[in-house]
């Protein structure tokens, strides 16, 4: 149950991370003071920028160079390339790493948006406000990280039921206890010994689990 929730969640975290890498949405046009012109909007992304004036309708443009771009909208780039690519590979700590790749470029542009916004030196035609894909990549982080929480506690819980059966075969093969741990007299315990040395000189192994199989009546 948990591995089926986990996938799911996986699915939409990658879901999420692409939409967020995408979307132009990550600053947009702030409407304050005497740049009040609700006609007029722009949207800048990591990719390309998008704008509309009046009734025209909305213009993207790919930005011409790398290098134009401020260095938070840079390095979200390349770390939301680096948070898709993780987030394919469907691991539980590559999923926690995942989460952190996302969620360190959406507050980082975040937190500059909002710094320049109350920044009395910067004029008000440059201010932007928070874009609709820095709320739905806070978002994503955070089905990430549970997503990474249930997988790893998902193996967590295999592992420890692995464990525990290789701990009951091992006193089994002792001959002094049943698989379920409950002690044997000590004649039945003998018996039980000599048959489980038998047993396991003759045991078929299965896969890479080392398990035996018995065969009753054969003893």
């Amino acid at each position: 149950m948990l591995e089926v929730l986990a996938l799911v969640l996986g699915f939409i975290g990658l879901f999420g991370t692409v939409a967020v890498t995408a979307m132009p949405m990550w600053r947009v046009s702030a409407f304050i003071g005497a740049n009040l012109i609700v006609m007029e909007e722009l949207w800048e992304g990591l990719w390309m920028n998008c704008w509309r004036q009046a009734n025209i309708k909305m213009q993207c443009k790919v930005y011409d160079s790398l290098l134009i771009l401020p260095v938070e909208l840079q390095a979200a780039r390349g770390l939301m390339c680096v948070s898709i690519n993780i987030t394919l590979a469907l691991g539980g700590s590559l999923y926690l790493l995942s989460f952190l790749t996302t969620l360190i470029p959406v507050s980082w542009v975040g937190h500059t948006v909002i710094s320049k916004f109350y920044n009395p030196q910067v004029m008000d035609a440059e201010k932007r406000e928070l874009g609709k894909a820095l709320f739905l990549g806070w978002a994503t982080s955070g089905v990430l990280l549970i997503t990474g929480i249930i997988t790893l506690l998902s193996y967590s819980k295999r592992r420890s039921k692995e464990e525990e059966h290789y701990t009951n075969v091992h006193l089994m093969s002792d001959g002094r206890y049943t698989e379920r741990g409950q002690h044997l007299p000590e004649e039945d315990s003998i018996q039980l010994s000599q048959a489980s040395r038998i047993c396991v000189n003759n045991c078929t192994v299965l896969q890479h689990l080392n398990k035996c199989t018995y065969i009753k009546g054969t003893l």
